[in-house]
């Protein structure tokens, strides 16, 4: 199975954000052997879920507007401003690739994004009881992951303001 990455034009077709190939040497710098253990295939589908999981979660919160509307992933964007650089409308950069990357090594260990039911408060196996801090959320936040894209994103809460 050959993945269809985003290479800035805005692809109809589009299912992630970064090559096998990059994936592997973004890892292999950071000595990270879990990915290089995968296959090539089990690389893709993880590189899908990723992306998959970035568009479920981060997609309504990335700044500026997508390129076209027959794109199918969020990026390529246009009217992104970071650090007081306007971001070309013609690539995906280079932190939106690591993430992928990122959550796509995370999805072949286990589930990204899981289905939630009502909270826990007390919990008892055998000897063993746990007691969760009332309001405690039941999902797993990717702090990296959102440190890398955090940048891009509008915060909550914020309103854009233009100029008259």
């Amino acid at each position: 199975m050959a993945i269809v990455v985003e290479d800035g034009t805005g692809k109809a077709d589009a299912e992630a954000y970064i090559t096998v190939a990059d994936a592997d040497a973004y890892f292999a710098a950071r000595g990270n052997a879990a990915w290089a253990a995968l296959t090539t295939g089990q690389k893709e589908q993880a590189l899908l879920l990723g992306a998959d999981y970035m568009e479920a979660v981060y997609g309504s919160r990335w700044k500026g507007d997508r390129v076209s509307m027959t794109q199918a992933l969020s990026w390529p964007r246009d009217g992104v401003c970071v650090n007081g650089f306007e971001v070309p409308d013609d690539v995906v950069p280079v932190a939106v690739q690591r993430a992928n990357a990122e959550l796509a090594v995370r999805a072949s260990a286990g589930t990204l994004l899981v289905d939630q039911g009502a909270q826990v408060v007390s919990e008892t196996v055998g000897p063993i009881s746990v007691t969760y801090a009332t309001g405690a959320r039941q999902y797993t936040k990717y702090a990296y992951v959102d440190g890398l894209l955090g940048q891009y994103m509008t915060g909550s809460g914020q309103i854009p303001v233009v100029r008259a």
